[in-house]
């Protein structure tokens, strides 16, 4: 026979790691059915028939995905830089620029990819298209950073027009437009006037592997019981 006798200082190591690796295990299944709930959306609405841009206020959970048009100018005056895109291995930025509707309001469009050396837009002169324009493309908001992002990602720089987020009230106060939106298009403009930017930089594939993580999360938790355990075991002349 074997008993068991727990000591401290395992003991004091053992509970907190435990209830971390569970806690860990829970959020990536929470995750999972968030992931899952994100696919079926992208799926769903970037790949319905385009439809005019939605009237009052918008929210992610309702209008994430959806594939609008929307007419305007373009104010290539006033575009901004996106930093850290690359396309296909090559590094680049994405140009976002402001549109004026219509209406007065304004919104932003990512437009699309352009390698570093066509970063000036100088360099691309049959891209900065005149005139009133129908925009194509996927809603999407703009989502508050994560710790860890805040941590890793450098902080935009708008006096060198280099930005790693989209920040819209910095850019409202650069661009001196009516107040723009927590949310902007993605262009899926195919064959741009000079081939440049490049639109459509989305997939529509998104993995999923918040399951494989819970179960190394939960496999660990698991583990770490067992050894707790087996540590602990003790023969009964080793008690005496």
């Amino acid at each position: 026979m074997f008993g068991f006798r727990p000591t401290l200082i395992p003991t004091l190591f053992t509970i907190p790691a435990l209830i971390t690796l569970l806690a860990l295990g829970t959020w990536q299944v929470q995750r999972l059915g968030w992931k899952q709930d994100l696919i079926d959306a992208l799926q769903t609405r970037a790949t319905a028939p385009e439809q005019p841009m939605p009237a009052g206020p918008l929210n992610e959970e309702a209008h994430e995905f959806l594939h609008v048009t929307v007419a305007g100018v373009y104010d290539h005056d006033h575009e901004f830089h996106l930093l850290n895109r690359s396309r296909n291995g090559e590094p680049g930025v994405n140009i976002v620029t402001p549109l004026l509707r219509p209406d007065g309001s304004a919104i932003l469009v990512n437009r699309g990819w352009v390698p570093f050396d066509l970063r000036d837009k100088e360099t691309r002169p049959q891209g900065l298209v005149e005139g009133e324009v129908t925009v194509s493309g996927l809603l999407r908001f703009v989502k508050p950073q994560s710790w860890i992002q805040e941590a890793v990602v450098p902080p935009n720089e708008p006096d060198n027009n280099a930005w790693f987020t989209i920040d819209a009230a910095a850019m409202t106060a650069i661009a001196g437009t009516p107040p723009l939106p927590d949310y902007y298009i993605l262009s899926g403009e195919r064959a741009p006037p000079g081939g440049f930017p490049v639109g459509r930089q989305w997939l529509l594939d998104v993995r999923n592997n918040h399951l494989e993580y819970a179960i190394t999360w939960f496999g660990l938790a698991g583990a770490l019981v067992v050894i707790y355990v087996l540590y602990h075991r003790r023969r009964p002349e080793a008690e005496a």
